[in-house]
């Protein structure tokens, strides 16, 4: 036998007597809460979580005569975006409903109520929130946003969100990150969701080429153009033609080549080496650095006119250590990927091995944590990889259980309610959401001192 589902909570603020006992009696069906003014609903809000709010805009003013149901809804939507509210007015009050939605209320329903028409409307609010809060369950489940690029955590969602917008376009963006966190990756992430994917994807590290060649490199050089010119060669920047071109490492490019690569950014039309012709390229152009283009630029370093031009879009790449969701599951890739090449049997990593893992501040970043999840694929003798394996020390265990994590919260949120209440347990178990019993009780059971 199925249990039945728990009954939706509706809050109905309402300073009419009569009318509150016949909006209770109407909506049986509902777990209804009755307010009867701006604190008490604030309150009820605090303690029943309701996804949908019945509100009479026309509450009575308070002592300084400040309009208490736009205060209402102002607050509400402050504490609990999701809520959806309806405000119910006067019939020739129309203005007054306008105002309350531009104020984020989401909808409004003028007297004389119909009770046929207000059920329909706070049906579909439920409904509504019920379907957004599905959208934002999947919205946290997603590990893989891009293509080729591992994540879970807060900031590289975000990223992953502003690649998707930049992405379709043909702006330049710069990458800025430590050396080893992925910065082509990302970049990579660009250009396959972009509509270039099926066009050349072109990386040159300016740093690895020596700066008698950068210019020959990137443009290319005509027959002749110098001693063992013997043919005539592409440059990067056109063989990347239609697709992109990825400028890795661009704060090591000599100052020199920096007013030519500008030009080209400001005309995308390049000269070969040697050559007279001007060709037209049309290229996508990321950039990436570990270095503080702003500051170099402030210090002669780096061109100030080319540092603008680059960086019409920035992305800040967090290292690993500050990517902490992100360390095992990297490590739980890395560990798929090397026991499939190297045909090993290796089910996963020891629980100090994981501890492990998390409390290493990685300073190679991604790239340090590849090669030795690689090492220890190759070393393991074992069906699980150990510290040693990892070539990492075994630090403190970590603190992580649940139970105690949530009391040192629960803790922390009673000590800063009874301090903004002034130790009044009324207005802290108001603030908290509680009834003042229970806050008693958790006072007690904390021995939490007034």
């Amino acid at each position: 036998m199925s249990k039945e589902a728990p009954q939706q909570t509706l809050l109905v603020v309402e300073d009419d007597k009569g009318l509150q006992s016949q909006l209770r009696w109407h909506f049986d069906q509902y777990n209804v809460v009755i307010a009867g003014n701006r604190e008490e609903a604030i309150a009820a809000l605090r303690l029943h979580e309701p996804a949908v709010v019945l509100q009479d805009l026309g509450l009575p003013p308070d002592e300084e005569g400040v309009e208490e149901g736009f205060r209402c809804v102002q607050e509400i939507i402050r504490l609990a975006p999701a809520t959806k509210i309806i405000v119910i007015t006067g019939n020739h009050d129309y203005e007054n409903a306008v105002r309350a939605v531009a104020l984020g209320a989401y909808d409004f329903y003028q007297k004389p109520i119909n009770p046929d028409t207000l059920d329909l409307i706070v049906q579909r609010a439920h409904h509504i929130h019920e379907l957004e809060e599905q959208n934002r369950r999947l919205q946290e489940q997603r590990q893989a946003p891009l293509s080729g690029l591992i994540a879970s955590d807060p900031q590289m969602l975000k990223i992953c969100r502003t690649i998707e917008k930049v992405a379709p376009t043909s702006v330049t963006c710069t990458l800025l990150g430590e050396s080893g966190t992925g910065k082509e990756v990302l970049a990579r992430a660009i250009h396959n969701a972009s509509p270039r994917v099926d066009n050349r994807f072109v990386a040159i590290n300016c740093a690895a080429v020596p700066e008698n060649l950068m210019e020959s490199e990137l443009f290319g050089y005509e027959k002749g153009a110098f001693t063992g010119a013997n043919k005539r060669t592409i440059g990067k920047v056109e063989l990347a033609h239609n697709g992109t071109l990825f400028l890795d490492e661009i704060g090591d490019m000599p100052l020199a080549l920096q007013a030519k690569l500008l030009r080209f950014l400001q005309e995308r039309v390049i000269e070969r080496v040697g050559g007279r012709e001007e060709i037209a390229v049309d290229v996508r152009v990321i950039c990436a650095t570990n270095k503080n283009l702003e500051a170099m630029s402030a210090s002669g370093e780096f061109r100030e006119d080319l540092y603008y031009r680059i960086c019409e879009m920035v992305i800040d790449i967090p290292p690993l250590r500050e990517r902490p969701g992100d360390k095992i599951l990297l490590a739980r890739h890395f560990l798929q990927k090397f026991t499939a090449e190297h045909n090993r049997k290796i089910s996963g990593f020891t629980q100090e091995a994981v501890e492990a893992i998390e409390a290493h501040r990685w300073p190679g970043n991604i790239r340090e944590m590849e090669n030795k999840i690689k090492r220890a694929v190759i070393m393991c003798e074992d069906k699980y990889i150990t510290p040693v394996d990892l070539a990492l020390s075994v630090g403190p265990s970590l603190s992580i259980n649940l139970r105690h994590v949530r009391q040192e919260a629960e803790k922390n949120a009673i000590k800063q309610a009874l301090s903004m209440a002034e130790n009044n347990y009324s207005a802290a178990a108001r603030l908290l959401g509680i009834t003042r019993p229970t806050l008693y009780d958790l006072v007690k059971k904390y021995e939490i001192a007034s």
